[in-house]
């Protein structure tokens, strides 16, 4: 069976100030850059948007955990506010919106497909789960090299459980005790197909047994509860005791993208009741209550954020587009070295 970790009220004394306002701020940064995808999308300045709303708390706790200079990422689509709070530029997230020159890939790549290798943030990919090999290789690289104290994250969501790819990852993980933390985001919707349509057990971490290894189910609102469940997997993992799946129960409160009308598989009534879970508002009213931020040192911040996002918005859209003779560049790899 899956465990459950400590939540927020029992671990929570192990954060401090700084690190509960930089959950918070992580999760209106992401909230705020999600927004911003969708209104360029709508007055077509940038092909499609994918929003995250509803993900914030399971993002900013695991990137919290996600130790920078050594750890690496290997994220899903569906991760904007997991790469920002892991140290990537907000000016790159938004280069890769407008398609850029400036932009890592050049502006050759579908949103949100970005990389910093400085930062150990690996290439995104759209096929489903293939991410998931390629984070236990790289595992299997630090086990093989002996380099200690580093770790993978990879990220999912509940669909990519049902790719082979998947499976192949979990399997291989647990026979050589890679180093590495598998956090499935579970929010319920594989694009229009519901959870009770693709698995007959609901919680993806009661897999882990069947490979061998420990099953980890955390509330997906919580970010300290989160971050908690990480840092723990990511504890074991550099210990040498292996891989952990985490699993974050968590719902996606928008269309899977703005190309999807998410009102035609599912209603409003169970969208409104899962907002009354909606980790943002939740989050700051437990600060408050907990005396570790006002109401107006959250609106400061608010507004701190939007202000940020509008102005690096402005500057990038600025910037210049691909040269057309630049158009058959960047088609295939450059240097083979080993990437990590």
């Amino acid at each position: 069976m899956a465990t459950k970790p400590r939540g927020a009220s029992s671990g929570e004394a192990t954060l401090s100030h700084e690190q509960l306002v930089t959950l918070l701020r992580n999760m209106l940064l992401q909230r705020a850059v999600d927004t911003r995808g969708f209104q360029l999308n709508r007055q077509g300045k940038i092909g499609i948007a994918m929003g995250s709303e509803g993900h914030e708390a399971t993002q900013a706790g695991a990137g919290m955990a996600f130790v920078r200079g050594k750890d690496v990422l290997y994220p899903y689509y569906r991760n904007t506010g997991i790469l920002l709070a892991c140290g990537f530029e907000l000016a790159d997230l938004f280069r890769s919106q407008f398609a850029r020159a400036t932009d890592t890939t050049g502006g050759r790549s579908i949103i949100n497909h970005v990389t910093d290798k400085a930062k150990g943030i690996a290439s995104i990919s759209s096929i489903i789960a293939s991410q998931c090999t390629h984070a236990v290789g790289a595992a299997y690289a630090f086990k093989y090299r002996s380099q200690r104290d580093r770790a993978v994250l990879c990220t999912f969501g509940e669909g990519a459980t049902s790719e082979g790819e998947w499976h192949e990852a979990m399997n291989f993980a647990a026979i050589h005790k890679v180093p590495v933390i598998f956090l499935c985001e579970n929010n319920q919707w594989a694009i229009s197909t519901p959870i009770s349509k693709q698995m007959a057990n609901p919680n993806v971490a009661e897999r882990a047994q069947g490979y061998g290894f420990e099953g980890v189910i955390v509330d997906g609102f919580d970010p300290v509860a989160v971050y908690l469940a990480v840092k723990a997997a990511r504890e074991k993992a550099v210990g040498g005791g292996g891989p952990t799946l985490v699993e974050a129960k968590s719902y996606r409160f928008l269309s899977h993208t703005t190309d999807d009308d998410e009102r035609t598989y599912r209603t409003r009534e169970e969208v409104a009741q899962q907002r009354t879970n909606d980790p943002v508002p939740r989050f700051e009213r437990h600060l408050i209550e907990k005396r570790v931020l006002t109401s107006e040192q959250i609106e400061s911040l608010r507004s701190e954020i939007a202000r940020t996002v509008n102005e690096t918005t402005d500057a990038v859209e600025e910037e210049p587009l691909p040269a057309p003779e630049s158009l058959y560049t960047n088609v295939y790899a450059g240097p083979t070295e080993p990437w990590i």
